[in-house]
């Protein structure tokens, strides 16, 4: 029978791409990460992964797993959280605020599932900047929000709890097959720069000062705040910009997508789940479910 742990991880060196990333990603050492794949390898009696490469590939029997083992660890979270939401008979209204980005990848598919569950929850989640959402939260407009880090001091007095990290991937398109798989970041400008703007504010002031050290000029052939879009535009070849990894990952592992490494860059930020305190106990048992969830759903 096949172990859920070994798939989690199998899952997860595909998607990082080596067992370096993986692990640490699992918060375990790289050797017992190669001992799970290794375990999984000789219970189905098949090589998974292609040795001899940088890159973590999977062969044609593990691509095959990987697309079966996705399905199979969210289905075991879908049936974890209806019998965890409906044992505590959720009821009430949370109000939610996050990056779209966020929103459309993690928090608008992860809502639709409590919601399937559970008829007498209800939800408004909002889109907003960062700055944006901290003040409706401030206000009392929303009951939660899921942020970069960088607000602990000023909500010492809020419900924290660590969610997950977000990593920021230069793609190009999948199409532009001579496209360099590493640069360094003076090499930025090699390519027409798709640029997301007012989503990831601190990522956007840490870029823009690595680029003044490097660049002399250099100016944003598209712009946009709608990770979507930006990510459409560059799939059609049109240049080359940096998007949250949650959002591509899907894109790059079915090829419409490429992730270029930067040698001399790297960014990655955590997010933090807020919640109020004064919420009634109903509330709180629904913002509790939420962030369960989510957390779930990142673990895969």
């Amino acid at each position: 029978m096949l172990n859920l742990q070994q798939l989690h991880t199998f899952i997860t060196v595909v998607s990082e791409g080596n067992m370096t990333e993986a692990a640490n990603k699992l918060f375990l050492t790289q050797p017992a990460v190669s001992q799970q794949i290794r375990n999984l390898e000789e219970s189905l009696g098949t090589e998974l992964l292609l040795r001899g490469t940088r890159i973590a590939k999977p062969t044609l029997q593990g691509e095959l797993l990987f697309e079966h083992s996705r399905r199979i660890l969210q289905s075991a979270q879908q049936a974890e959280m209806a019998i965890r939401t409906l044992g505590s008979s959720l009821n009430g209204r949370l109000r939610v605020g996050t990056l779209n980005s966020l929103g459309v990848q993690l928090v608008s598919p992860v809502v639709g599932r409590l919601l399937k569950f559970n008829p007498q929850v209800s939800f408004q989640v909002v889109f907003s900047d960062e700055e944006s959402l901290i003040e409706s939260f401030f206000k009392g407009d929303l009951d939660a929000v899921i942020v970069p880090e960088g607000y602990e001091s000023k909500m010492p007095s809020f419900e924290k709890q660590f969610l997950l990290k977000e990593e920021m991937w230069l793609v190009a398109s999948g199409r532009e097959t001579e496209m360099a798989k590493q640069i360094y970041l003076s090499d930025f400008k090699d390519h027409s720069i798709m640029w997301l703007s007012g989503e990831f504010l601190a990522f956007e002031k840490v870029l823009n000062q690595k680029l003044k050290e490097v660049l002399e000029h250099w100016h944003a052939t598209f712009d946009t705040s709608n990770v979507g879009t930006l990510k459409r535009v560059i799939e059609t070849g049109l240049g080359w910009g940096f998007l949250p990894s949650s959002a591509v990952k899907k894109q790059v592992r079915a090829g419409r997508l490429q992730h270029i490494q930067v040698k001399d860059f790297e960014y990655s930020t955590p997010f933090y789940y807020y919640i109020k305190t004064n919420m009634t106990k109903e509330q709180k048992a629904v913002a509790d479910a939420l962030f369960f969830a989510l957390d779930s759903l990142e673990r895969v």
